[in-house]
């Protein structure tokens, strides 16, 4: 409001109840809301009508599933282990607990420290260990000839560089050859960071996707096995279908190992030894703190660390309003924008770490605000005066993510299957895909792309199975990354060829037979016919 009135304005009116509800129930949970909600909540007179809304989705387990995409972007979540052969991996149970953690609204501060440190934990449970499938989220190698140590420390380097993009906003991955051009990070700096990460009995090269008997093995060591017991007793929001034991890559530092500045970035070019520490132009680390991964974590979470906070809320921000106060939300250094509202953005930081770290408190604290609900028409003179929305003139204007327009088509037909997390699956794809881009031979489950069946083809696109080599290709064409590094903002393309997905795709046009095949025998004319499908898709009338 102090920046609309320095330049002369006030805000735009409310949006319509209509609007708001559509724009809310997309944001918080993924989903459009149906016809019933939407006039349930036009006609709904009561004072706190708007926050009884806000407070059922946030409630919701879809929730979590709008949450978690964010989230696998971040993690570099795949089912595959990427590179040339780009065979099977069975992660799918860390992606379960990342929707149980949104659920659950486990605190920021801990939801951080799991994933990065759950195995090092006073009496680590299983859960805690499971959540350390994050830092293992990096593609392996399975080809023959490769150099172990090589790839090792490539994926090392994977881990120190995600948690400079996806929790820190900074570019700590230009640090690894040389000192940073631009923000106060030297070359011992982001080896002080790989250090960290250095221990893990893992090899340079997976060998278990070749030489196990099922898919539930594809794990490369060291790895979580988790039983249908696990499931029953202690891991309870996993969706385990089959029996079996499934494995998933996990942390541990039973490997201890010396840590050397590598000159120009090079695994054989070992230079001067450094210790495990954070960089101290963010913030110093504590003598009391284990040189472990552990007391990272704690470093990234104490009030002396500026940006932890100050990135993530940003994000939140930047997933609600389409930009984050802070555009560049993967970079906060100095090649990165400056924030357009600096001292909301310092409240919010602090507000959010008051609270306790408490991401459902600030996500509704942000939906709530006047802001948030302004209408999104665009007024002449801000069309001129504020076109990308900087002063926040006006309400949200932006395009859905690539999984969330497949399943709004699947909601708004009726044929989405709401079960939640599981093994991926695979749905309608163009026939041949994966055997054109195969590039070995034998190489198991994922030589031949078979498409599932029954309501596994309707499943939330989170599930979606997501092979590196050759995402799903609907997935692609609406700017999904390939997720072989941590990515925190999807670019954002216009092409023709999404326009004939939209017209073409079989799963757009399935689900329009559907929905065509439900309105049309219950309506008595086109006119009603074709403003109950404008309100099952777009809005609702009023």
């Amino acid at each position: 409001m102090q920046r609309l009135e320095q330049n002369g304005w006030g805000p735009s009116p409310e949006a319509d109840r209509a609007t708001l509800l559509r724009r809310l129930s997309l944001d918080l949970s993924g989903l459009p809301p149906t016809p019933a909600q939407v006039d349930a909540f036009v006609n709904d007179p009561s004072p706190d009508a708007y926050e009884k809304r806000v407070d059922s989705l946030l409630a919701s387990s879809a929730y979590g599933e709008r949450m978690a995409l964010e989230w696998l972007d971040a993690a570099r979540y795949a089912d595959s282990h990427g590179y040339q052969d780009d065979s099977y991996r069975s992660m799918w149970p860390w992606r379960d607990w990342v929707i149980h953690a949104f659920n659950t609204n486990l605190p920021y501060n801990k939801f951080l420290t799991w994933q990065l440190a759950g195995d090092l934990l006073p009496n680590a449970t299983k859960e805690q260990i499971l959540a350390t499938g994050f830092n293992r989220n990096h593609p392996i190698t399975q080809e023959g000839g490769v150099i172990d140590e090589e790839y090792r420390s490539t994926y090392v380097a994977d881990r120190a560089n995600t948690l400079g993009k996806s929790v820190l906003g900074i570019t700590l991955e230009c640090a690894k050859c040389h000192d940073h051009k631009y923000d106060p990070f030297t070359q011992d700096d982001y080896y002080g960071v790989y250090a960290f990460f250095n221990n893990v009995a893992e090899k340079g090269l997976q060998m278990d996707a070749v030489q196990a008997a099922s898919a539930r093995n594809y794990a490369d060591a060291p790895a979580l096995p988790i039983s249908d017991d696990d499931v029953k007793r202690i891991l309870r929001f996993i969706n385990k279908r089959d029996t079996g034991t499934v494995n998933v890559m996990v942390m541990n530092d039973s490997m201890p190992r010396s840590t050397f500045v590598l000159k120009r970035g090079n695994y054989d070019s070992p230079d001067r030894p450094v210790k495990a520490t954070a960089p101290p132009a963010i913030a110093p680390f504590r003598k009391d703190w284990p040189a472990n991964r552990l007391g990272l974590s704690n470093w990234l979470v104490s009030r002396e660390n500026p940006l932890t906070a100050r990135v993530y809320v940003n994000r939140l921000w930047a997933m609600l309003f389409g930009q984050g106060l802070v555009r560049t939300v993967e970079d906060f250094g100095n090649q990165g924008a400056l924030p357009s509202h600096p001292e909301l953005l310092d409240w919010l930081a602090v507000d959010f770490m008051d609270n306790g770290w408490d991401i459902k408190k600030m996500m509704r604290k942000i939906v709530l605000s006047a802001t948030y609900r302004q209408s999104s028409a665009i007024s002449e003179e801000a069309k001129v005066e504020d076109p990308e929305n900087r002063l926040l003139s006006h309400g949200p204007r932006h395009r859905l993510p690539a999984e969330i327009l497949r399943d709004y088509v699947l909601a708004t037909s009726g044929l989405l299957h709401r079960e939640v997390g599981g093994v991926s699956v695979k749905p309608y794809q163009p026939p041949g895909l994966w055997e054109e881009t195969n590039a070995g031979e034998n190489r198991g489950i994922l030589t031949t792309y078979v498409q599932d069946t029954g309501v596994d083809l309707y499943r939330r696109s989170l599930y979606t199975f997501w092979k590196r080599t050759l995402p799903h290709p609907v997935m692609t064409l609406f700017d999904a990354p390939t997720r072989d590094n941590c990515e925190v903002r999807r670019q954002k393309t216009n092409t023709p060829l999404q326009a004939l997905a939209m017209q073409n795709d079989v799963q757009v046009m399935e689900a329009s037979r559907v929905l065509a095949q439900q309105i049309a025998p219950a309506y008595g004319d086109d006119e009603k016919a074709l403003q109950q499908l404008f309100r099952r898709v777009l809005r609702a009338l009023q």
